[in-house]
Parts: C-alpha cells; sequence; structure tokens
C-alpha cells in the first residue's frame, strides 16, 4: 500500500452517504493491520462496501419512523387551485392561530380551555369552549380554514373582490389536503364543519389595526350541496369569522408546506405551526421544551411531550425545519433547511484525519 492515499481516495471519501470519518480511519487503520494490506484501490471499494450496507441499514430504519409520522400522498403529485411559485401565493395560516392553540390535539376534547398569554405588551385571556356533545375543533379539522384562507389569498392575488364566503368544491379540498374519498370522509367533513362552527373562543385578537373582543365560533357558518341519493357534497361554502377574514385582508397570514398535510401526529402538526411562526425564515430558533410544551396546548405530561419531540428529532420529518432537542440544557431548536448548509463531509475535518493518519504512519 502507498505511503499516502490519493486525492482522487479522498474525493470518493467525501462522497459517502452514511459512514463518518471516524468509521473511514478504524477501516484504514484495520487495513494497515493486515498482514498484507489492500492497494487504495480495493480499500477504497471496501469502504464503499460498508457504506452502502451501512446506509440500507439506516434507510430501512428511517422508512419505518417515517411511517409513524407522515401520512402516505394518496394522490399524484400536480398543479392544484394555486400556482407553485415562490412570488406567488401558496397555502397560508393565519398567524394568530399559530401563536394560540385554538385547535385541540385530540378528538372528543369537552374541556373548557383558559389560558393567557402577552401579545404587544398587553396580558390577553382566551377561553375556548367546546362544541356542545362533539367537542372542541380538531387541529385536523383546521385544515377548512387552511384551505378557505389560500383560496381567498389566490383570489386577490388575481385581482378578484373578496368576502368572508368561500366557495370550493369537496373534491378539490380531499385531494388538495391529502384526504381519502371515501364516504366515511364526507361524513367527517360535515361533524368537522359543525366543529368549527360550534367552537366558541373569548378572547382579544388584534388583526388589520383592529382588536376583536367578543366571543365567535371558529365559522360563522356553512353549507354543503350533495348530490341527490349519493349523500356526496359537491359544493361547500364556509362563513370565515370577521377577525379572521380581516387576516387575510390584512395579509396577517403566512405560507406554509404543502407537506403539512402529510403529518400524521397532530402535535407534530401543531409543532410545525409553531416553529413556522417563530422561527420564520431565520436560521434558527430555540425555546425550552417546557415553554414549547406549554405553547403546543398539549395535555401530555411533560415526559410523554419530551419522548414525542425524540421522535420527531429522530424522523427528521418535519416541513422546513430540522428540529434538535439537547437534553441537558432541555433545549429544543428548530434550523431552517434552506439555512443549514451542505450536508456531509466538512473538507476541513478531511484534512485534519489525513494529517492524523500521516502522524501515525511517522510514528510506526
Amino acid at each position: 500500500m502507498q505511503n499516502e492515499l490519493s486525492t482522487k481516495f479522498w474525493e470518493s471519501i467525501e462522497k459517502l452517504e452514511c459512514l463518518s470519518l471516524d468509521d473511514v480511519a478504524d477501516i484504514i487503520e484495520e487495513n494497515k493491520q493486515r498482514s498484507v494490506p489492500f492497494p487504495e484501490n480495493m480499500l477504497l471499494k471496501l469502504i464503499q462496501q460498508r457504506d452502502q450496507k451501512a446506509l440500507a441499514v439506516v434507510e430501512t430504519e428511517k422508512k419505518e419512523l417515517e411511517k409513524k409520522h407522515l401520512l402516505s400522498e394518496r394522490y399524484e403529485k400536480g398543479d392544484f387551485f394555486i400556482a407553485d411559485a415562490a412570488d406567488l401565493p401558496y397555502f397560508r395560516d393565519d398567524m394568530a392561530s399559530m401563536e394560540n392553540p385554538l385547535f385541540a390535539l385530540k378528538p372528543g376534547d369537552v374541556r373548557v380551555i383558559e389560558y393567557v398569554s402577552n401579545s404587544k405588551g398587553e396580558v390577553l385571556k382566551t377561553t375556548i369552549r367546546p362544541a356542545v356533545n362533539i367537542g372542541r375543533a380538531t387541529i385536523f379539522d383546521k385544515d377548512i380554514w387552511i384551505f378557505a384562507i389560500s383560496k381567498l389569498m389566490q383570489a386577490k392575488f388575481e385581482g378578484k373582490e373578496i368576502n368572508n364566503a368561500v366557495e370550493f368544491s369537496a373534491e378539490e379540498f380531499f385531494q388538495v389536503t391529502n384526504r381519502g374519498r371515501g364516504g366515511n370522509q364526507f361524513v367527517m367533513f360535515k361533524e368537522a364543519l359543525n366543529r368549527l362552527q360550534g367552537t366558541n373562543i373569548e378572547t382579544e385578537i388584534e388583526t388589520g389595526g383592529q382588536k376583536s373582543a367578543s366571543g365567535f365560533g371558529l365559522l360563522d357558518g356553512w353549507e354543503v350541496t350533495e348530490e341527490s341519493n349519493k349523500k356526496l357534497p359537491l359544493r361547500v361554502i364556509v362563513e370565515l369569522p370577521n377577525w379572521l377574514y380581516r387576516s387575510v385582508v390584512s395579509d396577517e397570514v403566512l405560507p406554509i408546506s404543502k407537506e403539512y398535510f402529510r403529518l400524521k401526529k397532530p402535535i407534530d402538526r401543531r409543532i410545525y405551526e409553531i416553529a413556522r411562526k417563530y422561527c420564520g425564515r431565520q436560521e434558527s430558533w430555540k425555546i425550552g421544551l417546557e415553554s414549547l410544551h406549554q405553547k403546543t396546548g398539549a395535555t401530555m405530561i411533560i415526559t410523554r411531550f419530551r419522548f414525542a419531540i425524540n421522535s420527531l428529532v429522530q424522523a427528521n420529518v418535519l416541513p422546513d425545519y430540522i428540529i434538535e432537542y439537547d437534553r441537558k440544557s432541555d433545549m429544543v431548536t428548530f434550523i431552517n433547511r434552506d439555512e443549514s448548509g451542505q450536508e456531509g463531509f466538512n473538507k476541513q475535518d478531511i484534512k485534519n484525519l489525513i494529517s492524523k493518519i500521516s502522524s501515525t504512519k511517522t510514528m510506526n
């Protein structure tokens, strides 16, 4: 074996997908201990083979973990009602509900929720009362909100007149939000509309330079026109509450990833909302685990929440952000994927490894 490994060898090492530089160093050391060391080309092949085996194991484990957090894509990707371009409106969520846990994270939640938050130096008290017998609107019911807001934003972009009544087809809604088409979906859709209208909020939310201090439902009303004899909704009209409509008019909404609709767990969706609201386009944003727990509105105990965060960290499926958790400081960090830099080997690390190997040879 040559005393020095070639530049071509190290360029190939940079392309490894799974093995770390420490793993590479161990294999090189292992090769040196052979009675007849492999030449460089065979050593590189051995490293690449081990990298592929390690990658296969990692990919299998990753897919299994992703299944716990992501819904399968039920429809082929394509152009929906909103153009997929950076300068056009896409899916939108309102900032007030992203900041405050208005939506339940589990079905059948019939508790009356009260919490206090600080906004622009003011202490605001919010009370959420569930719909009678059917509970609070859930974060999955909120898909109707997001869809309606996005339709209004698209109409605004196209220069059309808008009001708080939004009309759309149920089929379009199911496709865009990655839902099935079964008959049960239509029943669940109407139940979601009832929960949205029946959930009552008493709070002070400032939007469009105005403060709404009265109680309101999450929808003012809805209408579904069904196909005769089949009970399949054809046309849907939802009436948004005035404060939410003002959010759209005042552009107090944020674009969200279409991959949001693939998130399977309610807590994952809520965490994404918080990351999008507070991290936004920053390179990163940190928050204590207990503070994050409070912001989500989750009812699970802190130890269960910590487990949920660790699982999400390992799955690494959160749209737009990488999430990291430091157990020692109990801090959660969200890193913008656009700002996270190129993954893989750092060239300086490779130089350090070459230097280390050369030093070892000199000592021997």
